[in-house]
């Protein structure tokens, strides 16, 4: 016999959770009372706020590829893990939120903290599981597993009842079943065969869920074997390495011009993976929706994505695959060489990335961020993981870094703010021996700051920068570009953070002048803790 709350933790450990973020609750005690027992085969880590646990649990399974396991209580603890169920659903993350809920003889009567999960999570959350009954815990636990990575990954909230998970019940624990994601068929390769022969100017977009280490080594193959050049989707900078000469950038914030017009002019964009949303395709102009004039009605699309529905969503495709990448690639390693696509062409688009990350557009002479990058380019292993927040200091760390490799950066599609600090610490806890920099303006480090207590709880050894200009940066740009001279709440008045960061038991310091940053950052290093680095930036 063992509770609710027993069988849980066992079939979590039993599906591969090595992990949970929570902030406690009385709703799901014996959940952790559980836990207590399994230290040795689960961790818990208690967060500050329920939003940056939720954050936490979905950068895990963004490192991963398993859902990230997050615990919250019912009603306000459901509410603030709200953000990160959206981010994981726009992220495709697989995610489980373990929400307690009121007893089921007081459920309909608004009892304290009662919340109606089906209502309010319909849209974010890719399916609602209620457990009713102890003895269905390992089928509905399983079934939840399922519906996080099945398909195109996302969030699923599993209600858990408090006098369910206190009940005993004698039942078995059930294995995890092996989920068989889709593989394109030959047909399908041989009209990709058939499209790429007639290609003399194509584009390789990758970006989107479920890059592993062996699907970026057979991307890299087929686009060396086709003279690909390879672009990446918004905040998917690490599915292919900055460094190889087919590497072209990225289409997101901030876009390099020169590449948006060659990605237009291209005849052939293959995209595989992403579902080339907005952000992507910088409001729907880089490739144009069926609605609207085609600015090159003879380019072709091809679109691999790991859920059907997503093809022909937004864009209608020429020829659209339903595979994963890894799948993919290896199917289409098969294929000819593209006969008419011309070194050259890859060699142009390599050579505009070149010159959009050596250019200086940071115009402060205090504190240059593009030197700063070009500092972490050259000192940090390729291992090194860059968490980023959301607003214009992320585009140095997602833009000016060089990634080498997949699961090394992290940040939210759906530009939450408050993602950078909380991510990177999932990301020391699952990867230890690396290097984790964080990237968080000074308004964006304040949504979710506090977890940096978080940090120095489990001593975590993640560098934090807090990139401060003293406003809403973001905001402010569009504030000055549509209304000149009318400055309105986008001003801050910021904390001292080198003491709030002394204050949490961090390391901190301030960067006032760009040469400062090199021996800052070997100290912020050297202290094997949690480290705050303040850069006070020219607006």
């Amino acid at each position: 016999m063992r509770s609710g709350g027993e069988i849980l933790v066992d079939g979590l450990i039993g599906h591969g959770a090595r992990h949970i973020f929570c902030v406690p609750g009385e709703s799901y005690l014996p959940a952790l009372d559980a836990c207590y027992d399994r230290q040795d085969s689960i961790r818990l880590i208690t967060c500050r706020h329920e939003g940056g646990a939720a954050y936490m649990a979905e950068a895990y399974g963004k490192i991963s590829g398993t859902p990230g396991i997050c615990f919250v209580s019912r009603g306000p603890g459901a509410s603030n893990a709200m953000i990160g169920i959206h981010t994981a659903f726009q992220d495709s993350t697989p995610l489980l939120l373990l929400v307690g809920q009121v007893p089921r003889e007081e459920t309909g009567r608004e009892a304290f903290q009662e919340l109606d999960y089906r209502q309010i999570y319909p849209g974010v959350a890719k399916t609602v599981v209620r457990i009713n009954h102890p003895e269905r815990i390992p089928e509905l636990l399983g079934q939840a597993w399922r519906h996080a990575v099945s398909g195109r990954p996302g969030p699923v909230v599993v209600e858990l009842p408090e006098d369910v998970l206190g009940l005993e019940a004698a039942v078995n624990d059930l294995a995890p079943l092996a989920i068989e994601n889709p593989a394109p068929k030959p047909e399908a390769i041989g009209k990709l065969d058939g499209i790429l022969k007639t290609a003399e100017q194509p584009v390789l977009l990758v970006g989107g869920a479920g890059w592993t280490p062996d699907a970026t080594r057979s991307l890299t193959e087929f686009a060396e074997k086709h003279r690909l050049p390879v672009v990446t989707a918004f905040r998917r900078s690490d599915c292919f390495d900055n460094t190889h000469p087919n590497y072209a950038g990225e289409l997101g914030l901030g876009p390099n011009p020169r590449l948006i017009e060659k990605v237009r002019m291209s005849d052939l964009l293959i995209a595989v993976g992403p579902r080339i949303g907005d952000m992507t395709t910088s409001g729907y102009s880089v490739l144009v929706p069926p609605e609207r004039p085609n600015c090159n009605p003879l380019q072709k699309l091809v679109h691999v994505h790991v859920d059907a529905h997503e093809i022909g969503r937004v864009y209608a495709a020429d020829l659209g695959i339903v595979s994963g990448p890894d799948a993919f690639f290896r199917s289409a390693l098969a294929l000819d060489a593209a006969e008419r696509v011309q070194p050259e062409w890859r060699d142009e688009l390599h050579g505009i990335y070149l010159d959009w990350l050596t250019l200086d557009r940071n115009v402060g002479e205090a504190v240059r961020m593009d030197r700063i990058m070009a500092h972490l380019r050259e000192v940090l292993p390729e291992d090194a993981v860059i968490t980023v927040g959301a607003g214009s200091f992320s585009i140095w760390g997602q833009r000016n870094y060089r990634f080498r490799r997949p699961g090394t950066f992290l940040g939210s599609t759906n530009g939450s703010m408050g993602y950078g600090v909380p991510s990177a610490i999932s990301a020391k806890l699952l990867r230890p021996e690396a290097t984790v920099v964080s990237f968080s303006g000074d308004g964006c480090f304040l949504m979710n700051g506090q977890e940096l207590a978080t940090a120095v709880q489990y001593d975590l050894g993640v560098v934090f920068l807090i990139v401060n200009n003293n406003r809403y940066g973001t905001i402010r740009v569009h504030q000055e570009r549509h209304y000149p001279d009318r400055v309105s709440g986008t001003d801050l008045r910021n904390p001292d953070f080198v003491a709030l960061a002394r204050a949490y038991g961090a390391h901190g310091q301030r960067v006032t002048e760009t040469g400062e940053f090199a021996d800052a950052f070997e100290r912020a290093l050297g202290t094997g803790g949690p480290s705050v680095i303040e850069l006070m930036i020219d607006y």
